[in-house]
């Protein structure tokens, strides 16, 4: 996907080694840092009010609106990572019995960690997810600095064994990233890790300019299921 916009420039970097360990960068993380400081102050007039009102549209179930979930982060620390509910209250049991009862759907979750049609998410989920509404809560982790705009898509804990890379591990987590514009959701979830490591040899505060260029694209397509 967009192989014509922003993967050449992709290319022409990793023609050029740039194999640096993250933390030998402190001015590139600075920049980085700057730049999610910037953005979410200037992001937060309309993200707020827009999120209150989905918060609300949401909780039309009577369940609530927000729920954390417990996501890895850099140097393999724990962290709370917020979003908009976009599930029944009753996900993980539902989703148990989904996958027992349905091989075809196991196999799918084994191999992606998600499911094309996962009886899970609710009408107004389905529209959150779609357009990825429901990770605007994620501009908190972003203040805190659990998370980056830019980087690797954030992994749960129990999802360690299945990863087969290192790179993760060096960077925070980004509500995009690599990954959110290109193979997204045609992709394993083992897979994710070349973009991780892609995105660990080639980071800069250019590249991370031209993801964050490249979001709203892939948003508006609405591939977020």
């Amino acid at each position: 996907m967009f192989k014509g916009l922003y993967e050449p420039n992709l290319d022409i970097a990793l023609r050029e080694p740039r194999l640096r360990r993250v933390a030998s960068r402190p001015a590139y993380l600075a920049a980085k840092r700057g730049l999610d400081l910037l953005a979410v102050f200037l992001l937060a007039p309309v993200a707020v009010p827009l999120v209150g009102g989905l918060a609300l549209l949401v909780r039309t179930d009577g369940a609530g609106a927000f729920y954390g979930q417990r996501r890895i982060g850099r140097g393999g620390r724990l962290f709370t990572m917020w979003k908009l509910r976009s599930m029944v209250p009753d996900a993980e049991r539902r989703l148990e019995q989904h996958l027992a009862r349905d091989p075809a759907a196991r196999a799918e979750w084994d191999a992606d960690q998600k499911l094309k049609d996962d009886p899970r998410i609710t009408r107004v989920g389905r529209l959150l997810r779609k357009y990825s509404l429901d990770e605007l809560p994620q501009l908190w982790n972003v203040f805190t600095g659990d998370m980056s705009l830019v980087g690797p898509r954030p992994m749960f804990a129990e999802q360690r064994a299945l990863y087969p890379g290192t790179a993760y591990y060096e960077l925070r987590p980004g509500m995009t990233g690599l990954w959110q514009i290109s193979d997204r959701n045609g992709c394993t979830f083992a897979e994710r890790a070349k973009h991780d490591t892609r995105y660990a040899d080639i980071m800069s505060f250019a590249t991370d300019l031209r993801i964050l260029a490249m979001t709203p694209l892939v948003v508006f397509r609405g591939t977020g299921l």
